[in-house]
């Protein structure tokens, strides 16, 4: 009998991260759990220093939690300052901070650097796909990915298709969506698509309850929780993301749709002044310390 001949099995995905911030770091878990390379690149020296020890404490938990595969050997990890990076990859997440100017210079310039095909993938919570499309070379590369935090632990994506977005783009996305063992539930292109435009002007009206002294945070957690099936509590949840992040979000919202339900309670921008974001700073609605 004649031994079937043997072929080496496909490369994986070569996946560059734009951001070393939660959102970044969080991503890189994913996609290294589950045997990815990854090019973690940051222009801030200090961030992208601490970010293996963050990813390495992230893995771990992530193992403990029985949220990567079996078997799996872990994707191998390098870092980079230069955006010069990307060069190779065969996908680009961008998870840099919610600002709409700051995301399209930085895909702007990695438009320039990758090679044509390569899917760029923006991870916003609310800013429209196509409005950062207008700063690439080849806008039906860019695919709009609301990963979840932290994604590693939620096990769907909510993909968002822009105007311009072409169908290699699309497939590319679903195929390395398959790779991170993530459901991807397509939605059209809007300003906060489905789960922001949902879910933060809810916690600005948890927050805002809060802010007028009707109840403590805790209270609105644990009726959310207790009486409408909340998993964490609209505030817990906030500093999940955090206090930042919610308020640029926010921002974007009420400044794309005009809904004055988006404009970010007093509260939520006094936290931030105070340097109080949620988790990732120690404290936020609750102490972490």
């Amino acid at each position: 009998m004649t031994a079937a001949p043997y072929h080496d099995p496909p490369p994986r995905p070569a996946l560059t991260v734009l951001g070393a911030g939660v959102m970044g770091v969080g991503i890189t878990v994913l996609a290294l759990g589950h045997g990815l390379p990854v090019h973690l690149v940051d222009i801030d020296p200090e961030r992208l220093g601490r970010a293996a020890d963050l990813v390495d404490g992230e893995l771990r938990l992530a193992e403990l939690m029985g949220a990567l595969p079996d078997g799996t050997p872990p994707g191998s990890l390098a870092t980079s300052l230069s955006l010069k990076a990307v060069a190779g990859a065969t996908a680009v997440v961008e998870a840099v901070t919610e600002n709409a100017a700051i995301k399209a210079a930085v895909l702007s310039e990695v438009s320039g650097l990758v090679r044509p095909g390569t899917p760029l993938i923006t991870n916003t919570s609310s800013i429209p796909v196509d409005e950062l499309a207008g700063a690439l070379e080849r806008p039906e590369e860019l695919v709009g990915t609301h990963f979840m935090n932290p994604p590693y632990l939620i096990g769907t994506a909510e993909v968002v298709r822009g105007a311009r977005t072409g169908d290699p783009a699309m497939a590319a996305v679903a195929a390395l969506l398959t790779a991170l063992r993530r459901r991807a539930v397509v939605v059209r292109d809007a300003p906060g698509f489905v789960t922001s435009r949902i879910l933060h002007p809810m916690i600005n009206d948890a927050a805002r309850i809060v802010e007028e002294g009707t109840a403590t945070a805790e209270d609105v957690d644990a009726l959310m929780e207790g009486c409408l099936g909340h998993p964490t509590g609209p505030l817990r949840t906030a500093d999940l993301i955090g206090i930042d992040n919610l308020v640029d979000s926010l921002t974007v919202l009420h400044e794309r749709t005009g809904d004055d339900g988006c404009r970010p309670t007093g509260l939520l921008l006094r936290l931030v002044r105070e340097g109080r974001l949620g988790r990732k700073s120690g404290s936020g609605f609750y102490d972490y310390t």
